[in-house]
């Protein structure tokens, strides 16, 4: 869910455009609840006209909601509750101008940790990390052979952090069941523009903070995609402006420097970011994917391949080899490497790579896959498979969930991504600038926060390999391990494979418990 000049975030997910443009479009959400209708007029009367812009009034949101629930962890009884409900934001003359929808997981005992969690988009909920990744419950969606009218069922979830850290789900304005409730041009001021956003879901995180008298609280915060772009910036601002100073952050598959995908016909930075992503697909399907493989491939990444491309045709051979070398990394048809001078295009791969199968690769790890619909087109036109294939069981699931498990009845659609957000999102310089910045000066600040930055190797929304040169360049300020790239196999959402999520769990509980 991005659009700006190369790529962008839409929920959990990232789109890219331009250059490694993967045009993936969202599906409308299914398993929805009609807005409630208008009553209509008594007899005789006419319906009373509404001023020009003013926006309908919507049925208020049920107060908060509880349950108490149970699941099996490590053998053992975990007992905790579900709090499901809203926060205001209010404008700068104190009115109420939107709605935020909270989930919030919480277990008894003194000095627990809490930590806050956002999706990304801009224009996702945060079901993906909720029910896909760390919440204590797991839906089982985004791998290859899922289809999204599978029966749904949630289990408990064995890679939950709820066990160390209480857990707390904020879907920003726009998406889930948060809502604006001002007219469209004050929403996109207050809610659909990079910095208005950081600082009304920071004020969340606050507030929710001060209401249930948590200020003392050690204090995390997660974030995928967009949101790992939103985690550094709600980070520093948090510390500079509101006082409340986080001990960790973890950014899952972060949308983190735009200005690396800058200049792409002079820089080789472009093609450097995703080259390792293609060559640990090819690896995967070849059975040959270790942490030692990809160690070797970003060794050449960062040396042979870097230099002849900055060469380019001053050194005839040094092309050719470098052609040959990534033809042997990629599995790809010798004469696609050729004419792509060694410069693979994210789009392009992605329907190179399954060709012969009639199947289109997913941006979000290109070896889940669906049949091409349009097979002869110059261009992609079908959906991601990623998201053709998930959206409907998630919406499902996290729409009976909060209705009828949890008992906080409403009727509205809910949005796991949202149309609506992207196309009203201000995607101006402010953007462009990175959250890179913040997380540098956030570090600075407190010599004790940590920050895990943590990524699927089959990822070509978002590749690992853009976090590990974006960090190899920041200072040493201090611990050098303070700020950690780990790399996972899997893509985009990488938690959706079992052993994936146990180890980002075992890396996320290892920083929360031992810091």
């Amino acid at each position: 869910m991005k659009l700006y000049c190369i790529r962008m975030t839409i929920s959990g997910f990232h789109w890219n455009v331009g250059r490694a443009a993967m045009l993936a479009s969202v599906l409308s959400l299914c398993c929805c609840f009609a807005m409630q209708a208008q009553a209509p007029a008594g007899p005789g009367e006419k319906p009373a006209d509404k001023p020009a812009g003013e926006k309908a009034a919507l049925p208020p949101l049920p107060p908060a909601a509880h349950t108490e629930q149970t699941i099996q962890l490590n053998g053992k009884p975990l007992k905790y509750t579900v709090t499901v409900g809203a926060l205001p934001v209010r404008d700068k003359d104190g009115k109420v101008a939107g709605q935020v929808v909270v989930t919030a997981y919480t277990v008894p005992g003194e000095n627990r940790p809490v930590t806050f969690a956002m999706n990304g988009g801009p224009g996702a909920s945060t079901v993906f990390l909720n029910l896909g990744a760390i919440g204590p419950k797991h839906m089982s969606a985004g791998n290859e052979g899922d289809s999204p009218s599978d029966p749904i069922a949630m289990t408990d979830n064995p890679g939950t952090w709820l066990d160390f850290t209480d857990l707390v789900f904020i879907d920003p304005i726009g998406t889930g069941f948060s809502r604006s409730e001002v007219p469209e041009d004050q929403a996109k001021k207050l809610f659909y523009t990079t910095t208005p956003d950081i600082q009304y879901l920071s004020r969340i995180i606050y507030d929710w903070l001060v209401e249930n008298s948590r200020l003392g609280s050690r204090k995390y915060f997660v974030g995928e995609s967009y949101g790992g772009f939103r985690g550094p910036r709600v980070t520093h601002y948090l510390q500079s402006q509101l006082g409340v100073a986080l001990n960790g952050v973890i950014l899952v598959s972060p949308y983190l420097n735009p200005g690396q995908d800058d200049y792409e016909d002079m820089s080789p930075l472009p093609w450097m970011m995703t080259l390792p992503s293609i060559s640990a697909a090819h690896l995967e399907r070849e059975n040959k994917l270790t942490p030692d493989a990809m160690a070797e491939v970003i060794a050449y990444t960062r040396g042979e391949y870097a230099t002849a491309l900055l060469k380019g045709r001053s050194d005839e051979a040094g092309q050719q080899r470098m052609i040959q070398k990534v033809t042997e990394m990629t599995g790809l048809d010798p004469s696609f490497v050729k004419y792509s001078g060694g410069r693979l295009d994210t789009s392009a791969y992605l329907r190179e790579a399954h060709r012969e199968q009639g199947k289109l690769g997913s941006v979000y790890d290109s070896n889940v896959t669906s049949f091409d619909p349009f097979p002869f087109a110059p261009d992609q036109r079908a959906n991601d498979p990623i998201l053709a294939s998930i959206i409907a069981p998630l919406t499902t699931a996290m729409v009976d969930f909060d209705t009828r498990i949890v008992g906080w009845k409403i009727d509205a659609r809910y949005n796991a991504l949202s149309y609506e957000v992207g196309r009203l999102w201000d995607r101006g310089d402010d953007l462009r600038r990175g959250s890179v910045p913040d997380l540098r000066e956030a570090v600075a600040a407190d010599p004790k926060l940590r920050v895990l930055i943590v990524h699927g190797w089959n990822d070509l929304s978002c590749p690992f390999m853009g976090s590990v040169l974006t960090v190899d360049e920041m200072p040493v300020m201090g611990d050098p391990t303070r700020v950690a790239v780990k790399e996972y196999p899997g893509g985009h959402m990488f938690y959706t494979r079992e052993t994936s999520r146990m180890a980002l769990r075992k890396d996320v509980m290892d920083m929360i418990e031992k810091h």
